[in-house]
């Protein structure tokens, strides 16, 4: 019997994967040299979107982390105390769009307390427990590991599954080629394909004994929420998490370049050119545009969003409305296993401050760089980049976080209004 192991010895090659859990620093750290802008001509910089003169360290900080990095298009949203303060979309190119306020970005990783949301909506509704079995839900073979049959949902939201994708290998990235050898499937290849594959292999470690990220344990979070409703998941999450709140523009991103959506910001990447996992053609494509699956990302990385949609979001974790104060208590609780510091609760990387708790995801893959931050403070932000550090293979939220809090903390008299009616919110 094939191990995870022999499996990543079976495709060599670099992996692409989604962003590690990103550790906070409680101590100030000086904005890195390298984000001052290089001498020179500058590029054309457009800023649109709302904002107040007291906010400007935000605006700032946004022009010289871009032009540093040689990034085209991003967003920010500030929300204080539940109120839309700074809604912004950032240009440093004159075309051949601009970014707004209410532009579609991939959230990549920032999906996860999404799909979370999902789920504690139906735990709250009685119609699924947290203890819940996957393996008998999902009709998933435990023939190769028999610990697969005792992975609950609960897990999966916790990343306790026993998938570590260190020890052999993420199955929702770039092996979408094994897969289809191995099953003797054509491109591109399913979710169902991809359940298939991975349960032939053994866990890499006991279930519930520790955290290890695992994308392909949130893509059965969306198998699971359809198999509970009856609906395909972007529409049970449309309908019951989203437009309660107001969020209307959100919807599931698109592989191919010819599906970006009409209001969706372009992706770049200095990755060389892959071989398209969308057809059998063998076709090159740029990296962003067919270097992976999004669609069978759904639940774990294909959200489409805009900054100010994904503010929206992150009040419903402020008071009781669409969860229960009690549902809220349950998605920040440590797991049952050690921790140090900070932790994962259920879709949400969380750090203790105090009494209060600072909350927050990061997100990325090529062309894409996110991160969504709930403060202890009543501070909130959501910025989006269309890209991410190339050389380094990962996004860019070290470098952006901590300047971020330094941006929140100068200013020194917040607006009173609140922009989210103007978006819709």
């Amino acid at each position: 019997m094939l191990t995870r192991r022999d499996s990543l010895r079976l495709l060599a090659g670099a992996v692409v994967g989604a962003a590690a859990l990103p550790a906070r620093q409680a101590a100030a750290a000086a904005l890195p040299a390298r984000l001052a802008v290089a001498a020179g001509a500058p590029p054309t910089w457009t800023v649109t979107g709302s904002s107040s003169p007291s906010l400007q360290p935000f605006d700032d900080l946004l022009r010289s982390f871009m032009e540093a990095q040689s990034i085209s298009y991003a967003s920010l949203a500030v929300v204080r105390q539940g109120r839309l303060v700074l809604a912004r979309g950032y240009n440093s190119t004159s075309g051949p769009v601009l970014a707004q306020p209410t532009s579609l970005f991939r959230l990549a990783s920032v999906s996860k307390p999404v799909t979370a949301t999902a789920i504690m909506k139906l735990v709250q509704d009685g119609r699924l427990s947290l203890s819940a079995k996957v393996a008998p839900m999902l009709g998933l073979s435990t023939a190769a590991d028999s610990r697969l049959g005792e992975v609950t949902v609960l897990h999966l939201l916790q990343h306790l599954g026993g998938w570590d994708r260190s020890v052999s290998f993420d199955p929702m990235y770039r092996w979408d080629f094994a897969i289809s050898g191995q099953l003797h499937v054509p491109l591109p290849v399913t979710q169902a394909n991809i359940m298939d594959y991975t349960s032939r292999y053994t866990l890499d470690f006991e279930p519930g004994d520790r955290y290890a990220y695992s994308n392909y344990g949130y893509m059965l979070l969306g198998k699971v929420v359809e198999k509970v409703t009856g609906l395909p998941y972007a529409t049970y999450v449309q309908q019951n998490v989203l437009a309660p709140v107001k969020i209307t523009r959100m919807a599931q991103g698109r592989t191919a370049q010819s599906l970006r959506r009409s209001s969706e910001l372009p992706y770049y990447s200095e990755m060389a050119s892959a071989t398209t996992v969308l057809d059998n053609s063998g076709a090159q494509v740029p990296m962003p545009y067919g270097g992976f699956n999004l669609e069978n990302m759904a639940a774990h990385g294909a959200w489409l969003s805009s900054a100010v949609d994904m503010a929206k979001f992150t009040t419903i974790f402020d008071a009781p409305g669409l969860l229960t104060s009690s549902s809220i208590t349950q998605v920040f609780a440590p797991p049952a296993i050690d921790w140090d510091g900070s932790y994962y609760g259920m879709g949400w990387s969380v750090r203790p401050v105090g009494g209060a708790l600072n909350t927050w995801h990061d997100g990325a893959y090529p062309g894409t760089s996110t991160l969504m931050v709930r403060r202890y403070d009543g501070l909130s932000w959501v910025v989006l980049f269309n890209r991410w550090n190339d050389a380094l293979q990962r996004n860019y939220t070290d470098d952006i976080d901590y300047p971020l809090h330094q941006a929140a903390d100068a200013v020194t008299s917040w607006p009173a209004t609140n922009l989210f009616p103007a978006y819709g919110l």
